[in-house]
């Protein structure tokens, strides 16, 4: 199999961004998911489907809301597959606790909104690629807004929201980590 991280970023495609500071105590950059964010809903024995815990700092002037999405742009399909997309986070907000994206009402921060990802659901969904497929980069990615509330209906996809990100991205902090098996 070839060695994913030498592939482009998909934010590599994308107009680049002054950096947010983005940490985890559950995800590491450059490092391997571990159970908590595999997917037992997809059937990775052991996996957690937990949303990992996240903090960011060093949002710029102008921050009025943020959002959180995780993709896996080495899914064996022409789009990728999105895992995770939160957006309207409100701004004095720096950080989610671990499984805050299980989909369950008061899990997220008042006026936040979770869109179904590539499976259908709404909730956070753990990496779990095809058996013998090779390494996946997930890139877990906070975005500074500049806008309260970004124009995304509640049946929009992933990837609508991604091009709101584009318009009204004012930052970004990014995690990429890896798993395969």
């Amino acid at each position: 199999m070839p060695d994913v991280t030498s592939r482009p970023s998909p934010y590599d495609w994308l107009p680049q961004l002054p950096p947010l500071d983005l940490h985890s105590d559950d995800v590491k950059d450059g490092s391997r998911l571990t159970s908590p964010q595999l997917s037992g809903l997809f059937g990775i024995p052991g996996g957690g489907d937990r949303s990992p815990q996240l903090a960011w700092s060093g949002a710029p002037a102008g921050t009025q809301s943020y959002a959180v999405t995780m993709y896996d742009p080495d899914a064996p399909t022409t789009a990728g597959f999105w895992h995770w997309a939160v957006f309207d986070i409100p701004a004095e907000v720096a950080e989610l606790a671990g499984d805050a994206g299980n989909g369950e009402d008061g899990s997220l921060p008042g006026g936040a909104k979770t869109l179904r990802n590539d499976a259908g659901l709404s909730r956070f969904l753990g990496a779990a690629p095809p058996e013998g497929h090779g390494d996946h980069r997930y890139f877990i990615a906070v975005h500074a807004v500049d806008v309260p509330s970004l124009d995304v209906g509640p049946d929009a996809s992933p990837a609508l929201l991604g091009f709101n990100l584009f318009m009204h991205g004012i930052a970004r902090g990014v995690i990429m980590a890896l798993y395969g098996h």
